[in-house]
């Protein structure tokens, strides 16, 4: 069985973020900052470290400001420089040219019809996709420790992650077969079982690795859960034709599509910085008695 290297990843990033109104009237969710970076460059950085060479967005209508981030800025460079200030903070943001990649979802039909928006850049490759709002911090990282798993098994691999049975309904679900340390052989998937119907707890945390043969599917255009075109249906369908694996993440994972898990995720990860972590652990403490 050969392999091919996983060299693309694909970030949907074309929803309106409307559970953060008004904060996301007129900017992009993505660019919702934890601490003091954007919620997309975590996960940019995420795929970079992974080995990923080729950014996919597919974008939508208002999210001019998650483009230009990732690009040159030359009055704040230029002032920066004049006044003698580093530039270490913005440096490493601008990619190479010719990546990122924009394509647009005209309609917000569901997750896999945003995938099979970036069909034709995708083409023949294996691929990653990333949900930016699923913050995940842990060395290596989730989407490299994927990688390394998919180099030995192949075919398609997806993030795994244990949850309490009464959530199970909001997610992705695996129905699990043989396990092997953080990797789980997946024989079905259901999106967002009803109450009482999971086939496990191991729901999917927004990070895939897939075939392209998932495009061909999506080329259907079928709706599920929601009336909308779900990458968990199109995911089902290689199950038994391509090998199928989950993988247990080591590290934390925080939900900042929700805004309890938003703040959560500031928290930790300020209370982890050397500059700012002792003023906020000394606040939270007083706070808390």
């Amino acid at each position: 069985m050969t392999i091919k290297p996983v060299r693309k990843a694909v970030f949907p990033v074309a929803g309106l973020g409307t559970r953060f109104l008004p904060a996301t009237k007129a900017m992009p969710k993505e660019m919702l900052t934890v601490v003091d970076k954007p919620l997309i460059q975590y996960a940019v950085e995420e795929a970079l470290e992974a080995g990923i060479e080729q950014l996919i967005f597919v974008t939508g209508r208002g999210k001019g400001a998650l483009e230009d981030h990732f690009d040159i800025s030359y009055e704040l460079e230029a002032t920066m420089k004049a006044r003698g200030k580093s530039l270490s903070a913005i440096e490493h943001i601008r990619q190479q040219p010719g990546s990122p990649v924009y394509v647009r979802q005209q309609e917000p039909l569901g997750l896999g019809h945003a995938v099979w928006c970036a069909r034709e850049i995708v083409g023949d490759e294996p691929f990653a996709v990333l949900l930016p709002d699923e913050l995940m911090v842990g060395t290596p990282n989730f989407l490299a420790q994927m990688v390394g798993a998919y180099e030995k098994v192949g075919g398609n691999v997806i993030g795994a992650l244990e949850v309490a049975e009464s959530e199970t309904s909001k997610y992705g679900v695996i129905s699990p077969g043989v396990r092997d340390g953080a990797l789980t052989e997946v024989t079905a998937l259901v999106e967002k079982p009803a109450a009482g119907t999971a086939p496990s707890n191991l729901m999917i945390p927004g990070r895939y690795i897939l075939q392209p043969e998932v495009m061909t599917i999506l080329d259907a255009k079928e709706t599920g859960a929601g009336g909308e075109i779900q990458l968990t249906d199109a995911m089902a369908k290689l199950i038994g034709q391509q090998p199928f694996h989950g993988f247990t993440f080591n590290g934390e994972r925080y939900d900042c599509g929700d805004k309890a898990g938003f703040i959560m995720a500031n928290l930790a990860l300020a209370l982890e910085r050397e500059d700012i972590g002792p003023g906020v652990r000394a606040f939270a403490q007083a706070r808390l008695g």
